[in-house]
């Protein structure tokens, strides 16, 4: 059971209104997840991004959440950088606004946290790393490009099974801005739906 609050936000994003070019540019995501559903294979996505710590990890999150809201299983989603720098405070408290219980587990340069979706869920470990990090796959996963210069940094990941870009507008321009919040809630709330887009577009057998 997710949190109600997370639901009702869920409930009321309208990933129909996706526009047909963003539509095909997810629909290679829904297939990779499709392809491992019907091998009942376990379905490993990590997002990239340069700095893992703003849109790879709102990524990461709403995947997660989006798999236990249409009960995909084998779901294990991930996220990481070219380089490591620090979950940024602000993405986390975006999540916290949307209804996601969030908990420093250890505090720091680079701040370790502990992110639920519902009240039994595992939570998922949110902190900064790179892509070689032992924290994340090594081998058969998808890495889903979320920045445009982790795409072009990037020639070869090793051990990805799929490269999918899926880029999106770094919140990061609008820090220390008036428009802080609303510009990362804004980021936020368009890539929940563009993952319950993939989500609900899956068959699950």
């Amino acid at each position: 059971m997710l949190y109600s609050k997370i639901t009702t936000q869920i409930e009321g994003l309208a990933a129909h209104t996706l526009s047909k070019e963003r539509q095909a540019t997810l629909q290679p995501l829904i297939d990779f997840i499709q392809s491992k559903i019907d091998q009942k294979a376990n379905i490993n996505l990590n997002f990239i991004c340069t700095h893992n710590s703003r849109r790879s990890h709102l990524s990461q999150v709403w995947a997660q959440t989006m798999a236990a809201y249409y009960k995909i299983d084998r779901v294990a989603c991930y996220s990481a950088g070219t380089e490591a720098t620090a979950l940024f405070p602000v993405a986390a408290k975006t999540l916290e606004h949307t209804g996601f219980h969030i908990q420093t587990i250890a505090a720091g340069s680079n701040p370790v946290y502990s992110i639920k979706y519902g009240e039994n869920a595992s939570p998922i470990i949110g902190f900064s790393k790179t892509i070689e990090a032992p924290f994340n796959p090594s081998s058969e996963f998808a890495a889903i490009m979320t920045c445009s210069s982790a795409d072009q940094g990037c020639p070869v990941l090793l051990g990805a099974e799929k490269r999918i870009p899926l880029t999106y507008e770094d919140p990061k321009a609008f820090d220390h801005t008036p428009q802080q919040m609303e510009k990362y809630q804004e980021r936020s709330l368009q890539i929940a739906t563009e993952m319950k887009y993939v989500f609900a577009n899956l068959n699950n057998h």
